[in-house]
């Protein structure tokens, strides 16, 4: 591996700051003799769009760096999976992963496959979860003979529509402000 390292700092509320992650980091980066040759600081929720992180894992891709220093695991998102599959991203990429919290995530260490293998495990063991609960709603939707939202019909809505409920023999909202002038 190279040593051009970047570094990527977040923080989930605007108001709140990096500087408390950047020492550290900066302290692993000399540690190790890397060169720092891109920082990436974001300042959004996980569960949002990030730009900044669409843009390292990009750069990454066209090999702008070899290792990345993160100050925690968790600062790469709010899922344990989706983080998982960003440092298995970045690795197929040749990006070593390291982080200053978690001492044990070095990607270039001697414990690499063994890491590679278990964070694949786990990814893989959610992705048949997720598509087992899927499958479960699904089924148990049939049986309850519901709709989801994809399913709805023209019949279902012209159903809705000529329903004899009090709300749909109430006047319409447009026609309330007109009496009302």
């Amino acid at each position: 591996m190279g040593n051009r390292a970047a570094i990527y700092l977040r923080v989930s509320k605007g108001e709140r700051h990096t500087e408390n992650q950047r020492p550290d980091i900066e302290r692993v980066v000399a540690m190790r003799g890397l060169e720092l040759v891109a920082e990436y600081e974001e300042k959004a929720s996980a569960a949002r769009v990030r730009p900044v992180f669409d843009r390292m894992v990009r750069d990454a891709h066209q090999g702008a760096f070899d290792v990345l220093v993160v100050w925690a695991l968790d600062r790469f998102g709010r899922s344990m999976v989706g983080n998982l599959q960003a440092v298995l991203d970045l690795d197929r990429c040749g990006v070593q992963v390291v982080s200053v919290r978690e001492t044990w995530l070095d990607t270039g260490s001697a414990v690499r496959p063994l890491l590679i293998a278990i964070f694949g495990w786990v990814a893989e063991q959610e992705r048949v979860t997720i598509i087992a609960r899927t499958k479960a709603g699904l089924r148990s939707s049939a049986r309850t003979a519901r709709t989801t939202r994809r399913s709805w019909t023209a019949s279902a809505v012209s159903r809705a529509r000529t329903s004899r409920s009090p709300r749909s023999r109430a006047p319409s909202w447009k026609i309330v402000v007109i009496d009302m002038q």
